[in-house]
């Protein structure tokens, strides 16, 4: 087994327990992982919950992290102590990925490290990062950015997505899946164009039908599908299904189709022997081509590639 990624959270006084929650949920219990709380407040650390909480690592920990993450930052937006600043300087000098969800994009500004970048951070404190940082360009629409090196978050629950997104990164789209039915959250959510959606949650009970429908295109995805033909299937207005389709996955039916192509796509070549031309054919790209085109486009890789990072993963 190669070795674990280290992974260093950073936790302050006053920080929101969901926030520090929101990494450990995605990586503390998988074995690819060894992920350490660290602080450069002394212990015990308060909390916006009316608890405290201990932790037994310092910034120390930064030095030898292959992941660094700032869950959140405080709601005043403070300046950060220089020891945490220059701690993310030296992580990102030696080549450490940094991740800041939801606020923990003010610390990575102050440090230096988004200037000339995009980032994102939650849409109510996106002016003044703006202000602050004049030369970070911050989009306010996504849940988060992949800026090669760097991460950044929309707040609260976009820090799930951008942790299950770096973790299908890493470990494939089958491990990212699997803690996302543990935590009962779908695989991804729509908000750029490195993201995609699995299997949206349904919007209440009484959408069986429109689901059924949903889960029946997954199982053809090598067929030709359109809107008109679904919309009779699940009994429904073509207007009356493409605005519940909007709803219920938050994106259209073609983007959507395309998310579950490129999902099936990606678990054939991390557990299969097929040839890319029958991955493509059965994922329903038609042709090789195409897949690798759309993998290019979507993923920034190619098939080969994919499957020869996850091969036994």
């Amino acid at each position: 087994m190669s070795a674990k990624r280290k992974i260093a959270v950073i936790a302050f006084d006053g920080i929101t327990p969901f926030h520090l929650s929101v990494p450990s949920l995605v990586f503390r219990d998988l074995e690819q992982f060894d992920l350490r709380v660290c602080s450069a407040d002394p212990p015990p650390l308060r909390t916006t919950g009316g608890f405290d909480i201990a932790t037994t690592h310092t910034l120390r920990a930064l030095s030898s992290a292959d992941i660094v993450i700032v869950p959140t930052w405080h709601d005043d937006c403070r300046p950060a102590a220089p020891a945490l600043l220059n701690a993310l300087r030296r992580a990102h000098r030696r080549g450490a990925r940094l991740v800041g969800l939801c606020l923990g994009s003010f610390p990575l500004a102050e440090a230096g490290l988004l200037d000339g970048r995009t980032a994102t951070t939650h849409w109510a404190f996106a002016h003044t990062l703006i202000e602050r940082h004049p030369t970070v360009t911050v989009d306010r629409e996504v849940l988060y950015v992949d800026d090669g090196d760097i991460l950044t978050s929309a707040g609260v629950a976009a820090g799930l997505d951008c942790c299950l997104y770096l973790l299908r990164q890493l470990c494939g789209a089958e491990v990212a899946n699997r803690v996302s039915r543990q935590l009962v959250v779908a695989p991804h959510r729509q908000g750029g164009q490195a993201q995609f959606i699995e299997r949206p949650l349904p919007v209440s009970p009484s959408d069986c039908r429109f689901n059924d429908v949903l889960d029946w295109v997954t199982r053809h995805l090598q067929e030709e599908h359109s809107i008109d033909a679904l919309a009779a299937r699940a009994a429904m207005s073509r207007r009356h299904f493409t605005r519940h389709f909007r709803l219920a996955t938050g994106t259209s039916f073609k983007q959507w189709l395309l998310n579950q192509r490129l999902t099936h796509a990606q678990r054939m070549l991390e557990r299969s022997d097929a040839s890319i031309e029958m991955v493509a054919q059965e994922a329903g790209f038609g042709s090789a081509l195409s897949l690798r085109q759309h993998f290019r486009t979507t993923l920034r890789t190619s098939p080969s590639a994919y499957r020869k990072q996850f091969r036994g993963s």
